[in-house]
C-alpha cells in the first residue's frame, strides 16, 4: 500500500480535481484507482449523489472517482474486446499486462481487464480505447484486433470455501492459519505491511476480525471472513473463509 506521503499526494490530487469540477462547472473524473487507493480516497470522499466510483460494471475492482456537476453525465468509461484463438497459444493476464507496459501505458489509465474463454476484455477511457484499438495488435506473438463493445461484461472470480480452526479472531492468528505459517511469522508479515483488511494496510497485530471483511496477504492471496461456524470441545473457533482463486 502507499506510504503516508503517497496517500497525501493522492488526496491532494482528488481535492484539486473536485475544486476544478466546481470551478469550471463540469464533471471530472480521476484516473483508475486500485482498491487500496479507493480505500484511501473514501476516507475523504465517501460515495454520494455527486461523488461516486465507477469502473464500468458493478463490482469492478479498479474504479474512477467521478465528481459530477449538476446533470452533466459522465460516460467516459468504455470496454474494448478482442476475439482470440487460443488453440495453439494460451494467453494469461500477465501477457496482457506485459503488452500494455510495452506500449508505455500508465496502469492507472486501464481499468479491469481479463480473458474470458476466447475473448479479452479491457475497461478504459474513450481516448485510451481508441489508442489501444490502433496499437495493441499483438500479445505474446498472437495477433489481436480490438474493437469497442456496447456490452458491459462482468469479471467472474473463482472462489472456494476453506475452514480454519483458530484460537482467537485476532488478525495475527488468522494470518497464521491462512498463510500456513507460525504466529511469529504472521506477526512479521503484518509488521512488514504485507497484510490489509478491506484494502487498508494494518499494523495492529491484535486487531479482531469481523464477518465479511476482506483480508489480503501479499504473496498468499485474498480471503473474505464468512464468520464463525462453531466451537470445538477445546473451545477453539471453527471459522469459514472464502478464498479467491483467480
Amino acid at each position: 500500500m502507499m506510504n503516508n506521503v503517497q496517500d497525501g499526494t493522492l488526496l491532494e490530487h482528488l481535492v484539486d480535481l473536485q475544486e476544478r469540477s466546481q470551478r469550471y462547472h463540469k464533471t471530472l473524473a480521476s484516473y483508475f484507482l486500485n482498491e487500496d487507493e479507493q480505500a484511501i480516497a473514501k476516507t475523504k470522499f465517501p460515495q454520494n449523489e455527486t461523488c461516486f466510483y465507477d469502473g464500468g460494471y458493478p463490482d469492478a475492482r479498479k474504479k474512477r472517482l467521478i465528481f459530477q456537476y449538476d446533470d452533466d453525465e459522465f460516460n467516459d468509461i468504455v470496454c474494448i474486446e478482442a476475439n482470440i484463438d487460443q488453440r495453439f497459444r494460451k494467453l494469461s493476464h500477465r501477457d496482457i499486462l506485459g503488452a500494455l507496459m510495452n506500449l508505455q501505458i500508465d496502469r492507472h489509465q486501464i481499468g479491469d481487464f481479463w480473458i474470458d474463454e476466447d475473448y479479452i476484455y479491457i475497461y478504459t477511457s474513450m481516448q485510451m480505447g481508441k489508442f489501444l484499438i490502433d496499437h495493441l495488435t499483438r500479445i505474446n506473438q498472437l495477433n489481436v484486433q480490438f474493437s469497442f463493445t456496447e456490452k458491459r461484461p462482468i469479471q467472474v472470480f473463482q472462489t472456494k470455501e476453506i475452514i480454519c480452526v483458530l484460537s482467537s479472531l485476532r488478525i495475527d492468528t488468522i494470518v497464521s492459519a491462512l498463510a500456513k505459517c507460525s504466529r511469529s511469522q504472521a506477526v512479521k508479515m503484518i509488521e512488514q505491511g504485507f497484510v490489509a483488511i478491506n484494502h487498508i494496510t494494518i499494523e495492529n497485530q491484535a486487531l479482531l476480525c469481523h464477518n465479511n471483511v476482506t483480508i489480503s496477504i501479499r504473496k498468499v492471496g485474498r480471503f473474505v471472513f464468512l464468520g464463525e461456524q462453531r466451537k470445538t470441545q477445546k473451545d477453539k473457533i471453527v471459522a469459514k473463509f472464502m478464498q479467491y482463486i483467480s
